[in-house]
């Protein structure tokens, strides 16, 4: 599986729960937060900063799930990468 033009596949990093007050804030609690983070599988041949095993944020919004071989990813648009960390 291979992104084409200014398409990225990615694989979702789950995170820790977070806790406030002492609290453990499910992810669906967690409105407050805009952006996620995932791993880069597949970056398109128009996207020139982005590489394959990076791992990126994204608009939590953004994109399109996809299911390959049994594992779950999502396809954003190159616009939609806020970091790169």
């Amino acid at each position: 599986m291979r992104a084409i033009n200014y398409y990225l596949i990615v694989e979702k990093i789950k995170e820790a729960p977070k806790k406030v007050g002492g609290l453990e804030l499910t992810e669906k609690q967690n409105k407050d937060i805009r952006y996620l983070k995932a791993k880069v599988v597949s970056v398109g041949d128009q996207v020139p900063v982005v590489a394959k095993d990076d791992v990126v944020w994204y608009d939590k919004h953004a994109g399109h799930g996809i299911e390959w071989n049994e594992k779950f990813y999502l396809v954003l648009k190159a616009p939609d990468i806020v970091l790169i960390e």
